[in-house]
């Protein structure tokens, strides 16, 4: 007889799940395996809210599975670690972003891509390879590979460093890959959310020139005083749009939603990146005619693998660049959500799971 998941999985747990498309989050029991010779046991301490939790838990983009703990940006202290653990100690700072397994032997994995990994295996609302869901971090404990636990530098506040974990990663890779990480480039920032916030910071520690562009000039003063962008351009105005034809390098797309492309990639220089990192639900309208006559690419990119993903917290420690974030009780996730839907968020919700998260709820 097969066993059940909770005798495979011995170890008592406890989070919010949503149970259906709803997506309405509701306190859960369920269970995590024991930890492995290789598994690092973490007390989850802090969770950021992604776009893609949002998107996943109202099964947005068709393979959510229920009942799913959503929750990918996660921060925690080691308090248990397997007997071939070589790089935790228990009591030390560590993180969990979007990935818990992948296969190690193929190419991408030996190019340190595991991201891009036929059989990765996401932090939540995947099968793990005993066939058991994965449950993320809208939970107290979790238990993970050590190849995909990321160690957290001393300075780094535990909390604000949370979403680095996917909306760091997320926009220092492309900037790295495609070589706009050249001081003085001129990178443009689409969108100033979760994604965008982050990729402006990135962007200016690596020495660019960066102009965000967005559909509310009611962000021109953050982006430009808080954020310290060089530039700011409203995407819907034609006269904006034209005077910056032609002077950009690279743009990093961090809308979800859907919107124009073409007004975007006329901003491109010749030879120009148009790097898509918002996973909009409808295909994008791509015209052929202005990429053949300048050139221009469009390409997509997601997360990192997790020697990069090591590579972008240290660095973002280095250079002290941290989420800007607001830090709710867990009881408060609903509303979070309806307000994540609506924008209504600088940048990023941060559930302190250590202090509101109760397993008599």
């Amino acid at each position: 007889m097969e066993k059940s998941p909770e005798e495979m999985h011995p170890v008592k747990a406890f989070g919010w799940a949503a149970r259906d498309n709803s997506g309405i989050l509701s306190p859960f029991k369920f269970s995590r395996r024991a930890t492995g010779d290789k598994d690092v046991k973490l007390k989850i301490l802090y969770c950021g809210i992604c776009h893609s939790d949002l998107h996943q838990l109202k099964n947005e983009w068709g393979f959510a599975t229920y009942p799913l703990v959503p929750g990918h940006e996660i921060v925690g202290e080691v308090t248990e670690v397997g007997s071939e653990v070589e790089k935790f100690k228990v009591g030390e700072k560590a993180g969990v972003g979007c990935l818990v397994g992948s296969c190690r032997s193929c190419e991408n994995c030996s190019n340190d891509t595991e991201n891009y990994c036929s059989k990765a295996i996401g932090t939540y609302s995947a099968k793990y390879t005993d066939g058991t869901p994965t449950y993320g971090g809208y939970s107290d404990i979790i238990v993970v590979d050590e190849h995909f636990v990321v160690r957290v530098p001393e300075n780094m506040p535990l909390d604000s460093a949370a979403p680095l974990l996917c909306a760091g990663i997320t926009t220092y890779s492309p900037l790295r890959y495609f070589g706009l990480d050249k001081p003085g480039l001129h990178i443009g920032v689409v969108g100033l959310g979760g994604l965008g916030h982050v990729g402006v910071k990135f962007a200016k520690a690596l020495g660019l020139k960066v102009t965000v562009i967005s559909t509310s000039q009611s962000k021109q003063k953050e982006a430009i005083e808080r954020l310290g962008a060089d530039s700011f351009l409203i995407s819907t105005d034609p006269d904006q749009l034209q005077a910056a034809m032609g002077t950009m390098d690279g743009i990093l797309d961090t809308v979800s939603a859907n919107h124009p492309v073409l007004p975007l990639i006329g901003l491109l220089k010749t030879n120009g990146k148009f790097i898509v990192l918002g996973a909009a639900e409808k295909p994008l309208e791509l015209p052929v005619f202005p990429l053949v006559m300048g050139r221009k690419l469009v390409a997509g990119s997601g997360i990192g693998g997790m020697k990069e993903t090591q590579e972008m917290i240290d660095f973002a420690a280095k250079h002290n660049i941290t989420a800007d974030i607001e830090v709710i009780p867990m009881d408060y996730v609903n509303t979070a959500m309806e307000r994540l839907a609506k924008a209504d968020v600088k940048y990023r919700f941060v559930i302190d799971i250590a202090k509101t998260l109760k397993a008599d709820e």
